[in-house]
């Protein structure tokens, strides 16, 4: 298996004195893109081994896959490295009786992981997002500055983002930027 080094891999900050906060590179994971029409979910779901829920913003984790919904007929899945080619064989037969898009993002984008009593603070720095709406539990895409990301809360105070690998760099540096202004008390 290919295994690839990224810019971030390695890194972490961390603030333990006073407030809380720890922001790194997440664990790799296959990462897919899925399109399908919504009658097709129980069908996907069978093939994905987690059930895909049709709610915009809700995950789903099952055995290390988590699925979120994306949209009406979007959904993006995370599983293990090393289950991509089973996941990618499964929807393969699946095209026959259920059309639908599955594509490989695994190599598209990086996961940074933001945690700690500080994660919102730091997050808001560059993300209009309003937080305090956010369930543990669910995902969106949204806007960190100027990049795209994928913001999945699993619980209060711990985040993912993925992001496109050139723009990794751009946001690792605002979160940077953001942690010293949360440790100086600004």
């Amino acid at each position: 298996m290919l295994q690839e080094r990224h810019p971030l891999m390695g890194h972490r900050i961390s603030l333990a004195e006073g407030v809380s906060l720890v922001i790194h590179d997440a664990e790799d994971s296959s990462r897919f893109n899925l399109r399908i029409a919504p009658e097709n979910l129980g069908a996907a779901s069978k093939a994905f081994g987690c059930e895909l829920l049709a709610t915009i913003g809700a995950t789903a984790t099952s055995g290390g896959r988590l699925a979120l919904c994306l949209g009406p007929d979007e959904w993006q899945l995370y599983a293990p490295l090393a289950e991509s080619r089973s996941i990618e064989t499964t929807f393969a037969a699946l095209y026959a009786s259920c059309p639908h898009s599955l594509v490989d993002v695994g190599h598209r984008e990086i996961g940074i992981a933001v945690e700690g009593a500080a994660a919102v603070l730091a997050l808001r720095s560059a993300c209009a997002f309003d937080f305090d709406t956010m369930p543990s539990g669910t995902g969106t895409r949204t806007i960190f500055d100027k990049a795209q990301i994928i913001l999945i809360r699993h619980d209060e105070n711990r985040f993912r983002i993925e992001v496109w690998r050139s723009f990794a760099d751009h946001v690792w540096g605002l979160l940077q930027a953001a942690s010293r202004e949360i440790a100086l008390g600004i």
